[in-house]
């Protein structure tokens, strides 16, 4: 469970990386937005690449990014 969790965060930083909205993000949103990205990603994409603690990680870092725009949109429309 601990490897998925540094994982996620591992995905979550690249994913904010990519989109430019990871200096914006704490730890623990780096970290749901790799596992919720994981998840959006393979059930789009399939589980295709090379997998770490079971999360594909070319899918997976797709996801992220959907799920991190998505949510930088939402909250700007908010503010």
């Amino acid at each position: 469970m601990i490897w998925s969790l540094i994982v996620g965060a591992l995905i979550g930083l690249i994913a904010g990386a990519i989109t430019k909205k990871g200096s914006s993000m704490g730890w623990i949103a780096n970290i749901l937005a790799g596992l919720v990205g994981s998840f959006v990603g393979q059930a789009l994409l399939g589980t295709w690449g090379p997998s770490l603690a079971g999360m594909a990680l070319i899918p997976s870092i797709v996801g992220a990014v959907i799920v991190v725009v998505v949510v930088s949109f939402v909250l700007s429309k908010m503010n």
